[in-house]
């Protein structure tokens, strides 16, 4: 019965570990997930993958043929165990899988930043010294999430135009992250250049540098545009440039009905406490109430489901798919996750509070925003808010590193330990 019972426990361990990554997938850009909770997630997955290790073959065959599936969860699982095994053949199986998919490659890129980068320096050399353009995307994607510099590679890669589009924007990506500083008059060169993409990780990773003028007028094409192939325009520009430029933009954005969610998420980015009466006005339209709630808890800290600000679901809403078969709504309710705030309680909380914030002035949850206050929120605040202080914290500091908020919960606590 014992042995019977083994391969039914070694599947489980495939399927829940393959399940758990969608899971820490979603976690890790959720608005209600704090870094203790992204851990215990974290521990879930690594047990069960401790299970495959364990099971040895069985485990690695019962992963291969999940592949299969091609779903980026068994695209990690399988990644992780062909990394950890230093076996070829078993690796090469999972990148021509993941090569299929764009969502695939995040779970293989994933099972690369899991791993500690100690263990991987042969196997991303092979990857960077390739002579595919997949292999080399993925070797310098592991690269970016542990924060390594691949030395001049990276220089060829962001001067070449010859480059695929794909792996040069990665690379343009990379020297914001990794704060190349020694790059910054070459992510100029990429202003103009053909590929979207391109253009707009040079300009990105050039405002981590301190640009703050031609850069920041690279992202406003892009932000004019809309939010849908590039969000992290707005939330760039906003954090970066000077909080009186912030309130002409985000009048332009007011001009039109379509934005009004990106001028709500907006005014959180800036943190100026001067637009929260108008948050609180927008917290009676049902569609904008738990983005703007959102907001409000940006600029002053407060947690609303915490300090008992909630209000009742509006009767009658509704949001995202329904179960009809006729519905053609296939889009998840971003919002779901957010508490629905009540404006009442919401206005008597601010009104006891308003005097202790200064007009004119950017917060980030409650506090002036500044080095300490960010690394409070990395260590203490929801995954939303964290992605944010790690963004404050980059522009601060132009020479450290962008903190990675997706990395292993673990590894995150370790290194903000060290710097507490």
């Amino acid at each position: 019965m014992f042995a019977a019972a083994i391969p039914h426990i070694v599947e489980q361990h495939a399927e829940e570990s393959a399940f758990l990554w969608f899971l820490r997938n979603r976690a890790v850009n959720a608005p209600h997930y704090k870094l203790s909770e992204l851990t215990r997630l974290d521990n879930r997955v690594e047990a069960h993958l401790d299970g495959l290790r364990i099971a040895g073959t069985e485990g690695w065959n019962l992963c291969e043929q999940a592949l299969e599936i091609g779903e980026a969860g068994e695209v990690f699982t399988a990644g992780l165990l062909a990394l950890e095994s230093k076996n070829p053949q078993k690796l090469a199986k999972v990148v021509s899988i993941a090569e299929d998919s764009a969502e695939a490659a995040k779970g293989l890129v994933s099972a690369f930043g899991w791993i500690e980068p100690s263990k991987l320096a042969r196997t991303v050399k092979l990857l960077l010294d390739s002579g595919s353009s997949f292999h080399r995307f993925i070797g310098l994607s592991a690269c970016a999430v542990h924060r390594v510099n691949p030395g001049n590679i990276l220089d060829n890669w962001v001067r070449d135009h010859d480059v695929p589009p794909l792996l040069r924007a990665r690379a343009l990506r990379t020297v914001g992250e990794l704060k190349r500083r020694d790059l910054i008059y070459d992510l100029r060169n990429c202003f103009h250049a053909e590929d979207a993409a391109i253009r707009f990780w040079a300009a990105w990773s050039a405002v981590l540098l301190g640009n703050r003028s031609d850069a920041l007028e690279v992202l406003k094409v892009f932000m004019v545009a809309g939010s849908g192939q590039f969000p992290g325009a707005l939330s760039m520009l906003l954090r970066a440039m000077p909080i009186a430029s912030s309130a002409p933009l985000l009048k332009g954005l007011a001009q039109y009905p379509e934005r009004q969610r990106d001028l709500i998420a907006g005014t959180g980015m800036v943190g100026d406490p001067l637009y929260i009466p108008w948050l609180i006005k927008q917290m009676e339209t049902p569609e904008l109430a738990r983005l703007a709630g959102e907001s409000f808890s940006f600029i002053t800290g407060a947690d609303i489901a915490y300090e008992d600000l909630e209000g009742e679901r509006p009767e009658g809403f509704e949001s995202g798919p329904s179960e009809s078969p006729e519905d053609e709504e296939v889009e998840l309710d971003g919002d779901e996750d957010l508490p629905w705030p009540d404006p009442g309680k919401i206005q008597a909380w601010w009104a006891a509070r308003q005097h202790r914030f200064q007009a004119g002035s950017r917060y980030l949850l409650g506090a002036p925003i500044s080095e300490s206050q960010c690394r409070k929120v990395l260590r203490e605040g929801f995954q939303h808010q964290r992605t944010a202080a790690a963004l404050e914290l980059a522009l601060i500091r132009p020479d450290e590193a962008l903190f990675e908020v997706r990395a292993p919960g673990w590894r995150q606590q370790r290194l903000l330990q060290h710097t507490a």
